[in-house]
């Protein structure tokens, strides 16, 4: 008969411990939400015209130049494939979905962000349109520690 004995530190029980709870509470928030639908929009915008999408960007808290950098036409595809699914998670979290929007045509309208936080400089909001009505967006900052985030403004 053979006996192994081990000496693990205080603190990696602790840190066990931690993530367990963590897990739970995780498991008990997405159980009580009813799986992973995504929220509601209030209301899909009609931005049919640019001083509609400008004016949406400000009712969202930001500082956008007058006109777009960049407007142009793109279709989905038949089916939620990367770099889209991940993208699509990102919309999911500010209650819109492209999921049912696939092979539809969209117009993205992009337009230089000046007032991010921290940032003067560098930074662009996209705006997806279909039909008149956001459907989804983003805020890219580019640059060395560049992201991508959602279009609510940083608080």
């Amino acid at each position: 008969m053979f006996i192994v004995t081990a000496k693990v530190p205080k603190r990696r029980y602790v840190l066990l411990g931690v993530l367990v709870v963590l897990l739970l509470l995780l498991s008990a928030a997405f159980l009580k939400k009813g799986g992973t639908e995504a929220p509601e929009p209030e209301t899909a915008p009609r931005v049919e015209t640019n001083a509609q999408r400008v004016a949406y960007l400000a009712s969202l808290g930001w500082e956008a130049d007058s006109e777009p950098v960049e407007a142009l036409r793109m279709t989905l595809p038949d089916e939620l494939v990367e770099p889209y699914r991940s993208y699509n998670e990102l919309q999911l979290r500010q209650g819109f979905d492209l999921t049912p929007l696939l092979g539809e045509t969209l117009e993205r309208y992009t337009y230089t962000v000046t007032n991010y936080p921290g940032r003067p400089r560098g930074c662009q909001a996209d705006l997806y349109v279909c039909d008149g009505t956001v459907v989804a967006g983003d805020v890219i900052c580019t640059g060395a520690d560049g992201f991508i985030a959602t279009l609510e403004y940083p608080g």
